[in-house]
C-alpha cells in the first residue's frame, strides 16, 4: 500500500484527479474502457469538482464517452434528496462534463431490492466475469467505516452478495453499499482523507492490529490490486512525525498495516 500526505485538500484532489487519468489511461489501452466505483463525502467532491473544471486539464484528458461510473455505495434515499450521493456528483461534475455512462443506485426504492437491483446491473455488466473495477474510490468515517461498511455491521461478513443492505443502527437507516468481495477486487483502491477530525481514526487504522469489525476500513485489503491512501497533514499528523507535502509517509508506518 502507499500513503502519500499532502499539505491541504486541494492538493489532495490535484493528486487524486491525475491518478484519476492515469488509471483512465491504462484502462482504455486494456480494455477500451475504464470502470470507476465512485463515493459520497466533501472530500471526493472536491475532486470531482476538479475533474470537471473547464480551467484544468483534466477534463480534456477523461475519455468520458467510454468511462463508465457506479457507485460504492448510497443512502435510502431519490436521486434528488440533498443526502443523496448520486445528486451530489451530479451537481459537482455529471452536470458539467461531455455524456458518459452512469451506473446510478437507486436508492429512492426499498433498500433490499435498491441492493438486489444494483447486484444484478453489477452482473449483467460484468457477466460471467469477477466484478473487477479499474478505480474504485473510498473515504473514511470518523469511527473507521468505509463506503457504507460500519462496524458491527453483518454486510462485513457478507461472502456471497455483491451489493447488501443492511440497518445502520447510529443513523437510524438502511444504507445500500458495496460488499468487500467487489471492494477488494478492485485494479486501485484509492482512499482519500482530509480534516483534523480525521487524525485520530487514521492514526488507529494505520497502525493497530487489525480489527475489521471494530475499524472497517482495516478490511480493505485487494487480492490483487493496489490500496493508496491520499490524506492531507490535518488528517496525517498523528501518523508520523514529519512529512512534507507531495512524499509518501515513513516505511515504519506502512510495515505496520496488512
Amino acid at each position: 500500500m502507499e500513503l502519500k500526505v499532502f499539505s491541504d485538500p486541494a492538493e489532495v484532489a490535484q493528486a487524486a484527479a491525475k491518478h484519476f487519468v492515469n488509471q483512465s489511461a491504462k484502462a482504455l489501452a486494456e480494455s477500451g474502457f475504464f470502470t470507476v466505483a465512485l463515493s459520497g463525502g466533501s472530500t471526493p467532491k472536491l475532486l470531482y469538482e476538479l475533474l470537471a473544471n473547464s480551467n484544468e486539464p483534466f477534463i480534456q484528458q477523461i475519455p468520458w464517452n467510454k468511462t463508465l461510473f457506479f457507485f460504492t455505495d448510497e443512502r435510502n434515499v431519490p436521486p434528488d434528496h440533498q443526502d443523496s450521493n448520486a445528486r451530489m456528483v451530479y451537481d459537482a461534475m455529471f452536470a458539467h462534463v461531455p455524456k458518459t455512462e452512469i451506473y446510478r443506485i437507486r436508492g429512492e426504492r426499498r433498500a433490499a431490492e435498491a441492493a438486489a437491483d444494483y447486484e444484478r446491473d453489477l452482473v449483467e455488466f460484468w457477466g460471467a466475469n469477477e466484478v473487477e473495477f479499474d478505480l474504485i474510490l473510498l473515504g473514511l468515517g470518523e469511527e473507521g467505516h468505509t463506503a457504507s461498511l460500519f462496524p458491527h455491521s453483518p454486510a462485513l461478513k457478507e461472502t456471497e452478495r455483491l451489493v447488501v443492505a443492511p440497518w445502520v443502527e447510529k443513523l437510524n437507516a438502511y444504507r445500500i453499499t458495496m460488499t468487500l468481495p467487489v471492494l477488494n477486487n478492485g485494479r486501485s483502491i484509492l482512499f482519500l482523507v482530509t480534516g483534523e477530525s480525521k487524525a485520530e481514526i487514521l492514526r488507529t487504522v494505520m497502525t493497530t492490529e487489525p480489527n475489521p469489525d471494530l475499524y472497517p476500513a482495516q478490511a480493505i485489503s485487494p487480492t490483487s490490486g493496489a490500496v493508496s491512501w491520499f490524506v492531507d497533514e490535518a488528517a496525517a499528523r498523528l501518523c508520523s512525525t514529519s512529512n512534507s507535502s507531495n512524499t509518501a509517509a515513513g516505511s515504519d508506518l506502512l510495515n505496520k498495516k496488512p
